[in-house]
């Protein structure tokens, strides 16, 4: 491979990014755990050697900023090094996570199907739900968690379903504004067809206007996954819950553990880059089945 051949693959671009990002991410480690460190000396009226000093900020215990190695550290001796069914293992609370997460989703993304259609063919619902739908949004996700808890609870229902209401929240509104806009994307002259043959409302949906749509579903899909990731997270810091990717975020937070926060959000980092990887691998396949060109 040459050299312009390298540079222009989207791994070596990937690459590059990471590594600069890394560079960065050392830099700003030990740039902020410096003054920490200075400290300590002057305590201690320790003298150390430049290099020393720099190793020494990149290795702190309970650092304003972990070094990658650190987190890098971290992760592995929480999945690897322990056992699934361990409650200091990421794997259980990623798995936590990951059941209000999915369920969230499914919900959302029938929410939004539903919606979408019920505007396409009811003209007043778009002047008198959509501006609703889209205020809907603007509402800071922070602010609504707590009270969807506090009321959920109230009435007796408590552990996944409120995660997991959140969850359905952020993700039912990209998928109803992808599929709004798919089900419109269907050839007008296609419509008019439709019509010369009699075809029923529901006829022309299912044989026009849902094949249509397919691209703008997946596409909406895949970022309705992962807002449904920041639900469930979100979801869990209000509950005080003991497992989740929230929890260990809580945890970290309380007790001053700034390796276990970063882990935790590279996990959930993963995670989702994950979920979007799968929903893309079932739009390729669909798409495939479908005859539509990508």
């Amino acid at each position: 491979m040459t050299i312009n051949k390298l540079l222009k693959s989207q791994g070596a671009a990937v690459a590059a990014v990471v590594l600069i990002l890394i560079v960065i991410w050392y830099l700003g480690a030990a740039v902020l755990n410096a003054p920490f460190q200075r400290d300590q000396n002057e305590r201690t009226q320790q003298t150390q050697t430049s290099g020393a000093f720099i190793e020494a900020t990149l290795n702190q215990k309970r650092p304003v900023l972990p070094a990658p190695h650190q987190v890098l550290v971290e992760i592995w001796n929480t999945t690897v090094e322990k056992r699934i069914t361990s409650k200091r293992s990421l794997v259980y609370h990623s798995g936590i996570t990951l059941s209000s997460t999915m369920l969230g989703f499914v919900l959302g993304t029938l929410l939004g199907i539903t919606l979408a259609a019920a505007i396409i063919h009811v003209e007043s619902l778009e002047r008198s739900l959509m501006p609703w739908i889209i205020t809907s949004q603007t509402i800071p996700i922070l602010a609504i968690a707590p009270m969807v808890i506090v009321v959920l609870n109230a009435i007796g229902i408590s552990g996944l379903i409120p995660k997991a209401m959140i969850s359905t929240y952020l993700s039912f509104f990209p998928v109803t504004v992808g599929v709004v806009k798919g089900l419109r994307s269907a050839d007008p002259m296609q419509l008019d067809l439709m019509r010369t043959y009699s075809a029923s409302t529901f006829q022309t949906f299912w044989k026009l206007r849902w094949p249509s749509s397919i691209p703008f579903l997946f596409t909406s899909m895949k970022v309705a996954i992962a807002a449904s990731l920041v639900g469930a997270i979100v979801g869990e810091l209000p509950t005080g819950a003991v497992a989740g990717l929230g929890a260990r975020l809580l945890a970290g937070s309380y007790y001053g553990q700034t390796v276990q926060i970063w882990s935790a959000l590279l996990s959930a980092a993963f995670l989702a880059a994950m979920l979007v990887t799968i929903v893309g691998v079932a739009d390729k396949a669909v798409r495939r089945r479908m005859g539509i060109a990508r």
